[in-house]
């Protein structure tokens, strides 16, 4: 199981990360804290301070064709919130 599936890089969170020294990432739904926190420092060599983690239910979603109305649900999805020590910073574009 991979605990870390992709970071989440957005207008707010850049701002929340030049700010608070914070950044963010999308999780494994069964992952815990103590494993976020694990991964992140082994992966990135960072110091994690805090990990704060959220699910969000997946928005309803429905379209109108021809053929009728089509409704369903977008995956819901765990988002991590990972506090890193002062002075450390992890650049998600280094190495593009």
């Amino acid at each position: 199981m991979t605990i870390l599936k992709k970071p989440l890089v957005t207008e707010k969170f850049t701002a929340i990360s030049d700010k608070l020294n914070k950044v963010s990432f999308i999780v494994a739904k069964a992952a815990t804290k103590t494993e976020i926190k694990q991964a992140v420092e082994t992966i990135y060599s960072v110091n994690v301070v805090n990990v704060n983690t959220m699910i969000y239910a997946g928005k309803a979603k429905s379209r109108f064709t021809k053929k009728g109305n089509f409704s369903g649900r977008k995956a819901s999805f765990k988002k991590a919130i990972i506090t890193l020590q002062d002075g450390q910073k992890i650049d998600f574009f280094a190495n593009i």
